[in-house]
């Protein structure tokens, strides 16, 4: 016996995606969609907004499409197109269309650094109208209530190009996030990499010293992500500053002195015996 299948089915997330409260953000979230409020995620790039999102839309067992924004997404590739299928003409939905019209969770990821033009068709989205344009179509789209809109992005690349409008920040919710605290970051990267507590504690150490030299040659420190990337390499059998140098080091800065600046903290943790 066949079952009906639904365009939204490869968006569901089946198995529980690992998040580590650090506060009341999930409750806050759960809140805001209950009463269909648009949200907005800031905070440095790795700290966990996107696993955040992904927690919650497995949580509360909504569809969740994913678009990482970039600067030369047009409105067409959010809200859809005519392609030339077979000799005709057919509509296709956009993402964020398709979690409109079918009432799924839409996460629009680094929102700033999509043209302006674009960003501006969720405005009617994010304000009691909960109403989607799609002009090729000569149509208004109205969102049901399982249809959710989060943003993200992180304030620390801010710049005059580069910023958050106010008519569009307004709209929005917002939650703050930050890198966890030590010991729960150093859980997280126990959970994640499988290495010991004490090993964790160490990668913990080393990513504080590297987020000391933001906004002294380096945009952002090491993101726990960097750190669970680390710990994996490690657990495959990789030395520990080998795995930092590759997972942490060069991954942050291409600079020669930032990368001899790094290093040496490194080396103040891990040691130099093992490095190549």
């Amino acid at each position: 016996m066949s079952h009906a299948t639904s365009p939204l089915d490869p968006y569901r997330i089946t198995d529980e995606p690992y998040y580590e409260p650090v506060g009341h953000e999930c409750e806050l979230f759960s809140a805001a969609c209950s009463h269909q409020l648009p949200l907005l995620l800031k905070g440095p790039t790795g700290c966990g907004k996107t696993r955040f999102v992904e927690h919650m839309a497995w949580r509360m067992q909504r569809p969740l499409i994913t678009v990482s924004c970039h600067e030369d997404m047009t409105t067409s590739d959010l809200v859809g197109r005519y392609l030339l299928i077979g000799g005709e003409t057919v509509w296709q939905d956009g993402p964020l269309t398709m979690a409109v019209r079918h009432g799924a969770i839409c996460y629009l990821d680094e929102i700033v650094e999509a043209r302006k033009d674009t960003t501006v068709v969720i405005h009617p989205l994010a304000d009691n109208r909960r109403l989607l344009p799609i002009e090729k179509l000569g149509t208004l789209l109205r969102a049901p209530a399982d249809f959710a809109l989060v943003i993200s992005y992180n304030p620390g690349y801010q710049s005059v190009l580069k910023e958050l409008k106010q008519s569009t920040r307004q709209r929005f919710v917002a939650l703050e996030f930050d890198y966890p605290q030590a010991h729960l970051e150093q859980l997280i990267i126990q959970k994640e990499s499988g290495v010991s507590d004490e090993v964790a504690a160490l990668l913990v150490q080393f990513a504080q010293l590297t987020r000391n030299l933001k906004g002294n040659g380096l945009e952002e420190g090491a993101s726990t992500r960097l750190l669970v990337h680390a710990g994996r390499l490690m657990q495959s059998g990789r030395p520990a500053t080998e795995a930092c140098m590759a997972a942490i080091t060069h991954a942050l800065s291409d600079d020669p002195d930032l990368i001899t600046a790094i290093t040496a903290l490194q080396e103040s943790v891990f040691g130099a015996e093992d490095a190549q």
